[in-house]
């Protein structure tokens, strides 16, 4: 799966779409997805909460290990994506599109690399 050229990304393996209206949707990228392997659980920071660009803001636990989940940006949690609290697989089956994260309200954002310089990273 190629990573889409309008997403922003990380080191952490994390993507963010481009801020609209101040808030910006957050996910992993179906290569973090795939190194884990199938994610049996899911624990994202609440609505509400304040998230700091680089720091633990959850985890996600899979068969292979558990992993912290990395905000990609400083702000506030707007929405959460309750289908993937519902049913874990979605992080795996759709890592861009149903199986986004959060929302967050962002203040300020950390490195970002664009879709070129994270596929470069990762090898690909």
């Amino acid at each position: 799966m190629s990573n889409p050229q309008h997403l922003q990304y990380t080191k952490e393996h994390e993507w963010l779409t481009a801020v609209e209206g101040g808030v910006s949707t957050v996910g992993i990228t179906a290569h973090a997805a795939t190194a884990l392997g199938d994610i049996v659980y899911v624990q994202l920071p609440e609505v509400g909460a304040d998230v700091t660009a680089g720091e633990s803001c959850g985890e996600l636990e899979s068969t292979k290990s558990v992993s912290d989940l990395f905000s990609p940006v400083t702000g506030k949690i707007v929405e959460i994506n309750q289908d993937v609290l519902d049913d874990n697989s979605l992080v795996n089956s759709a890592p861009f599109e149903g199986g986004w994260l959060f929302k967050v309200q962002v203040e300020s954002t950390d490195e970002l690399l664009s879709a070129d310089e994270y596929t470069a990273f990762i090898g690909g």
